[in-house]
């Protein structure tokens, strides 16, 4: 059976550039996050293996989310030039690696995931959704697992129950309970994960806690009838889209790996002061297969390819 890799290319940008202390060229232009990007796909494109993938940015830009919430992430802090400047050539090489990319505009890289999980498993195929968000627990299923490379684990559904204390499935009320600092989702007022497994477990779903929200006693009783009139919306807020229109993806073969540039691959490296060898490591075996069976490259002239990008990104989203 076929298996689909799908990366939360977002998640792993932002852990990239906060996880490695800061690189550069001699240029002093930085390049941290793309060497730490690339190391982690090569690792995970080891350990699953895919037969198709797409790797998912988010959208430069508002989505639907903040049409429903203006607040929606209004905490965060605008994204760090030092990072901003690394996206345009990291897009480009995964390109060049043959690596199929997707950005999305009006909505999430969750979003998007989650609706190609949804067509790999009507054409009868396992997927592996590659991310370090624990949002994306509510998508696992009999075939959806989630592999968080920073740790190495995959997650079926026993391993999201053993992490969270909840299934899959109420996934979606643990994360509305306790809602979520980072997007700025508000949620029930000192309601940690233990409280909101807690009430899941014994008491039910969200409608469930609703109608028993007065037999629950002391102060985080009183913060729960506090916090019931923003429960259904951020429902909302943190449930994931699994019908969005994906351009190009209408089916899971439209996600078969392109053959490699090896031009481009040399370039970039050259350009970015990189090992030819590290960036070859970041190559799925599908996409090394067409490279070896492509005639080989002209030689072609460095200077100036990949030379403007990481210049004048868009703002972040």
């Amino acid at each position: 059976m076929s298996k689909i890799l799908l990366i939360d290319g977002s998640n792993y940008l932002f852990r990239a550039f906060h996880g490695l202390p800061e690189l550069s060229t001699s240029r002093g232009e930085p390049t941290g996050a793309m060497k730490g990007f690339l190391g982690m796909l090569g690792r995970v494109a080891g350990m699953v293996k895919p037969d198709y993938a797409a790797i998912v940015f988010d959208a430069p830009g508002k989505n639907f989310r903040h049409e429903m919430y203006p607040e929606y992430k209004a905490n965060r802090p605008p994204m760090p030039d030092d990072l901003r400047v690394q996206i345009a050539p990291l897009h480009g090489v995964l390109e060049a690696l043959g690596w199929p990319l997707l950005i999305i505009p009006g909505v999430e890289a969750d979003d998007v995931i989650a609706s190609l999980a949804e067509v790999a498993k009507r054409d009868g195929h396992d997927v592996v959704i590659a991310t370090g968000d624990k949002d994306m627990a509510q998508l696992v299923e009999d075939r959806v697992i989630l592999l968080n490379t920073m740790n190495t684990t995959f997650y079926d559904r026993e391993g999201v129950i053993e992490k969270y204390g909840v299934p899959p499935e109420h996934i979606i009320d643990y994360l509305a309970l306790m809602g979520d600092k980072v997007d700025n989702v508000p949620g029930i007022e000192k309601c940690g994960p233990k409280t909101a497994a807690k009430w899941v477990n014994e008491i039910g779903g969200i409608d469930a806690i609703k109608a028993h929200a007065h037999e629950v006693t002391g102060k985080i009783g009183e913060n729960l009838r506090k916090g019931l009139g923003f429960l259904d919306e951020a429902v909302k807020l943190v449930t994931i889209k699994r019908d969005c229109v994906v351009p190009g993806a209408e089916k899971t073969e439209d996600l078969a790996f392109r053959a490699p540039d090896d031009a481009a691959l040399s370039a970039f490296a050259h350009r970015w002061e990189m090992s030819r060898a590290g960036l070859d490591r970041a190559m799925a075996a599908p996409a090394k297969r067409l490279l070896k069976a492509a005639p080989p490259a002209q030689p072609v002239l460095t200077e100036g390819l990949f030379a403007g990008l990481g210049e004048d990104q868009p703002a972040a989203p």
